[in-house]
């Protein structure tokens, strides 16, 4: 049960909420979107919403890093190993990747500058919305809540704070491949030996070429958690000043400027 329901004749809406989760046009900046695709292929779409590509590039670089031992390669070039570095990268798989990386990267700037149009557009079309919705298996509002609550709980636990914000399908994708990389990294194994002051065995047992995964993850998840709750939060404002303006606003009422 929605609170509204549209009849599509509209041409574009500024905002959507579902049981799993709220979906929103907002202005991004096509660089930054561009440099998180160059991060890691996929965060860039995963930002603009566009979850069947994002998650698609995102499995696509997991399997091609690991195969072609970029990584590793990567951890080498570090310590200013270069001969080993060249020597362990598999350029059979190395050659599938170069494309599709730059093609993720593209990609996502394009379509972020595109959606920055649809965006304006829909902003001042200023069509309604539904902000509440009442299923089987979720309900789902829309809130004011804080951004740095949410950044705290990705931080804690990628994932976590896109369940605080309500974006269920990234939480669940983000949630399952933290377990993944932080089984085979033997990540949570290496923080207890640091804890007790083993660096050596930490540094032993920990699987560099999974754990090099973790800082792309970090970031992202607490990166997409803050902006999207300072953007959920506008969007909520925004929904009740329509509502007030259509429900209470005089027809003839005009803000004059001085």
């Amino acid at each position: 049960m929605n609170n509204y329901d549209n009849n599509n004749t509209a041409r574009r809406y500024v905002g959507y909420v579902s049981q799993l989760g709220t979906t929103q046009l907002h202005l991004r900046n096509p660089i930054i979107i561009a440099w998180w695709s160059i991060a890691y292929p996929g965060f860039g779409h995963l930002l603009l919403s566009k979850y069947l590509r994002g998650m698609a590039l995102f499995i696509w670089e997991m399997v091609i890093n690991l195969n072609a031992h970029l990584n590793e390669a990567i951890i080498y070039t570090f310590i200013g190993d270069f001969e080993q570095a060249k020597a362990v990268l598999d350029t059979r798989w190395l050659m599938l990747y170069l494309p599709t990386y730059f093609f993720a990267t593209w990609d996502s700037y394009r379509t972020a500058v595109d959606m920055n149009k649809i965006t304006l557009l829909a902003q001042r079309e200023k069509h309604r919305f539904n902000s509440f919705v009442l299923g089987a298996f979720e309900i789902n509002y829309l809130d004011k809540r804080n951004p740095i609550t949410a950044l705290l709980w990705s931080f804690i636990m990628p994932g976590l704070g896109q369940l605080y914000i309500h974006r269920i399908v990234l939480a669940g994708f983000i949630l399952i491949w933290m377990v993944v990389i932080t089984y085979y990294s033997h990540f949570v194994e290496g923080l207890n030996y640091i804890f007790m002051g083993e660096i050596q065995k930490a540094t032993e047992v920990f699987n560099k070429e999974w754990l090099l995964f973790l800082p792309s993850i970090y970031g992202f998840s607490m990166y997409d958690a803050y902006v999207n709750t300072v953007e959920n939060n506008k969007l909520y404002i925004r929904e009740q000043r329509y509502y007030l303006q259509e429900t209470y606003q005089h027809p003839s009422f005009r803000v004059r400027k001085e």
